[in-house]
């Protein structure tokens, strides 16, 4: 009876180990899509459903606008926005204290990942004063205009988090990784619990 106890329960773990990470991966991805969609979504504001009078709630709708938004601010920038125009933008940007901030922020933060000139494409190995090694992306190579000589600027994305910190330190403490900057992000924000493929 027991051995029958341990057989069960032996594959009972291993279809947690298959359901449990599809089922979060799922539950999550739909989360995101349903409360993006939720926030975006005007449809019931707009369209009226001609059978009852009530407001119409087309999902999927919030999401399709803002792609299809985007797809088209990327063509209207590629084909129609010159650089004197551009400079002008930038300009009046840059008049905004607090929007400047924010936008120059989020921007640099979204070029990191995709623009074409990705900023954490340097996967790096950093050992500190306890001998702790910490895996990092290197971001400035060059620290002088702070008055840092010889040091550097390395993001540490954080465990589980998209958030992370960014550390000083002297450039002989910094090893280049030879993996990718897409397997060293996985490998961190998974906890070191995704290993290297």
């Amino acid at each position: 009876m027991r051995r029958i106890f341990n057989v069960i329960f032996r594959y009972f773990i291993k279809g947690l180990l298959v359901v449990l990470p599809l089922g979060a991966a799922f539950f999550l991805i739909f989360w995101a899509f349903s409360s993006l969609d939720n926030a975006l979504n005007l449809s019931d504001k707009i369209f009226v459903n001609p059978y009852n009078g009530m407001p119409l709630y087309i999902p999927g709708l919030g999401i399709l606008t803002v792609i299809l938004a985007i797809l088209l601010t990327g063509v209207i920038a590629t084909y129609f926005i010159t650089e004197p125009i551009y400079n002008w933008i930038s300009r009046w940007i840059n008049r905004l204290p607090l929007f400047k901030f924010i936008y120059s922020s989020v921007k640099d933060l979204t070029e990191a990942f995709v623009g074409d000139e990705k900023k954490l494409s340097e996967p790096v190995l950093v050992e500190d004063s306890h001998g702790f090694k910490r895996i990092g992306f290197l971001t400035q190579k060059d620290m002088a205009s702070f008055g840092l000589k010889g040091n550097v600027a390395v993001y540490f994305p954080w465990s589980y988090s998209f958030a992370g910190q960014v550390i000083i330190v002297n450039a002989d403490k910094v090893t280049p990784l030879k993996i990718s900057s897409a397997q060293a992000m996985k490998f961190i924000v998974s906890g070191g619990v995704s290993g290297i493929h």
